[in-house]
C-alpha cells in the first residue's frame, strides 16, 4: 500500500499572523462603537433612574459602568482590543447589578 505524504501536518492549525490589517482595523472600529454606544445607553438609563424613585446606588452604577464602557471605547481606538472586550463585560456587569438593584 502506498499512502501519500505531501498533505501538510499542520492544516488545521491557523496560523495566529495570517489576519491582516483589515481585521485589526475592523476589531478597533468594533471595540470602539460598541464601547460608545454602551456608554451612551448607560448614561442615558442613568439619567433616567435618577428623576425616578430608585435608590441612588442605581443611576450610580449605570454611571460606573457607563465609565468602564467609555474607558474600553478609548481603549479600543488605541488598539487595546482585547483589553477593551473585557472592559465592555465588566462595564455591562455593572449596569446589570444597578439594573438587579432597581
Amino acid at each position: 500500500m502506498s499512502a501519500r505524504t505531501d498533505s501538510d501536518p499542520q492544516g488545521d492549525i491557523e496560523d495566529p499572523m495570517e489576519y491582516g490589517y483589515e481585521d485589526a482595523r475592523r476589531a478597533r472600529w468594533t471595540a470602539t462603537v460598541t464601547g460608545a454606544l454602551l456608554t451612551l445607553a448607560g448614561l442615558a438609563a442613568s439619567l433616567m433612574r435618577l428623576t425616578g424613585s430608585a435608590p441612588a446606588l442605581v443611576p450610580a452604577a449605570y454611571a460606573l459602568g457607563a465609565a468602564v464602557c467609555a474607558l474600553a471605547a478609548f481603549l479600543g481606538s488605541r488598539g487595546r482590543t482585547r483589553r477593551a472586550l473585557w472592559l465592555l463585560v465588566v462595564g455591562v456587569m455593572v449596569m446589570a447589578f444597578g439594573d438587579q438593584l432597581d
